[in-house]
């Protein structure tokens, strides 16, 4: 939650004093935020605090972001990533609705084969940047993140009068990630695991529960995602994997803010947001899967081809902040002098890097390496600049 005084001199060991006794406040669960499957599961594990996604509840941390974090790069770290939703297109013109909704070329895509793919509006804004995977020629899913692409896939499939169904299966995904998640797959499935290249997958069963097995997940630290296609088997799936990664050092946790920035991954609805702060796959890293030249139709194509051959006007960057800025929780203006040139979407303190990183989007004159900036917080202003990404 943000506080912020009327005349926005709040000072920050005021705003922390403020936020730490929110903690005592609770959200209320009603039916309009759904549970995962592995709801009941994580509460037994721990976990402390929640989000919401996909308009579904998924695990913040555990109590220990510092052990969360280690395992992460040095073990292996459990993860409750159900609220990843799945677009389920099926039917004979399932790959035909597939292709119109991104400007990635997706004719090669083999069965079994993932593609991570922007999806923009008409006027070229990216709208989500889900990773696809082809279940078989008439079978797709968009594993996607924070929007409701079901509504926009159903809603274009309809009016183009195609042959294809567009659903949200009964699909839980939960994932491995970390430098050992390689060693619990394969106690798991086998040496099999070390045939699967990124973003590739197969449909198998584990214990009798039916699931997608895939190279993929929400970190750069690699990893494995168990789509587990029967809600009700949930807590077995969990304790399954927790029981084999326990050699491993594996402990529960969640999709880490540091580390991705580190990484430097985007995240659709923190660093971007068609409602509030849009952009095109151009300006926030996405333009080399805009494949112009393959010639097929997709949404936003006339407005894609004028941003390219206009050229981006922005560019997301990386920001090394001074001091420990405590991050508010939405994205801050950054400046150059007076003048206002972009926004830093999150930010946080990196022990890897030794300083406060973020990420954000500034106009192109201002993303030479160095450039000193300001970030304007609601108390008060800290001084920046501009770096490549990712850190790490």
């Amino acid at each position: 939650m943000q506080l912020q005084e009327p005349e926005g001199s709040l000072r920050r060991n005021e705003t922390i004093n403020i936020s730490k006794d929110l903690m005592s406040l609770t959200i209320g669960i009603g039916p309009n935020i759904r549970k995962s499957a592995y709801f009941d599961s994580t509460l037994r594990d721990g976990v402390q605090s929640f989000s919401v996604y996909n308009h579904m509840l998924i695990p913040g941390h555990f109590g220990d972001p510092e052990g969360e974090y280690d395992r992460l790069l040095n073990s292996v770290a459990q993860w409750d990533v159900a609220a990843q939703r799945q677009v389920q297109m099926q039917g004979t013109d399932a790959g035909k609705l597939a292709q119109y909704l991104t400007p990635r070329d997706l004719t090669k895509t083999k069965v079994g084969q993932g593609r991570y793919v922007p999806l923009c509006d008409h006027q070229g804004w990216l709208i989500n940047d889900p990773v696809l995977l082809k279940l078989s020629e008439e079978t797709y899913w968009l594993s996607v993140a924070d929007s409701d692409i079901h509504l926009w896939a159903a809603a274009i499939a309809q009016e183009r009068g195609w042959d294809v169904r567009v659903t949200e299966p009964d699909v839980s995904p939960m994932a491995i990630q970390g430098p050992k998640a390689i060693d619990v797959a394969e106690r798991l499935f086998g040496t099999m695991v070390y045939d699967l290249k990124n973003f590739g997958f197969i449909e198998t069963t584990l214990n009798g529960i039916p699931l997608v097995l895939a190279k993929s997940g929400w970190s750069k630290q690699s990893g494995f995602e168990f789509y587990l296609r029967d809600s009700a088997k949930g807590a077995a799936l969990w304790g399954v994997v927790k029981e084999a990664g326990q050699p491993f050092g594996i402990g529960p946790g969640a999709p880490n803010d540091i580390e991705r920035l580190e990484s430097g991954l985007i995240s659709y609805g923190a660093d971007i947001r068609w409602q509030h702060y849009p952009a095109t796959p151009y300006e926030i890293g996405l333009g080399g899967l805009v494949n112009l030249e393959a010639g097929h139709e997709f949404i936003g194509r006339a407005a894609l081809e004028a941003a390219h051959n206009s050229g981006p006007k922005r560019q997301r960057v990386g920001l090394v902040l001074d001091g420990t800025p405590a991050f508010p929780g939405h994205p801050c203006p950054v400046l150059r002098g007076s003048d206002e040139i972009g926004y830093v979407s999150e930010f946080a303190y990196s022990k890897r890097v030794g300083r406060t990183i973020g990420v954000g989007l500034v106009t192109l004159a201002h993303t030479g390496t160095g450039t000193n900036v300001m970030i304007e917080l609601p108390y008060g202003t800290v001084a920046a600049r501009i770096r490549k990404i990712p850190f790490v």
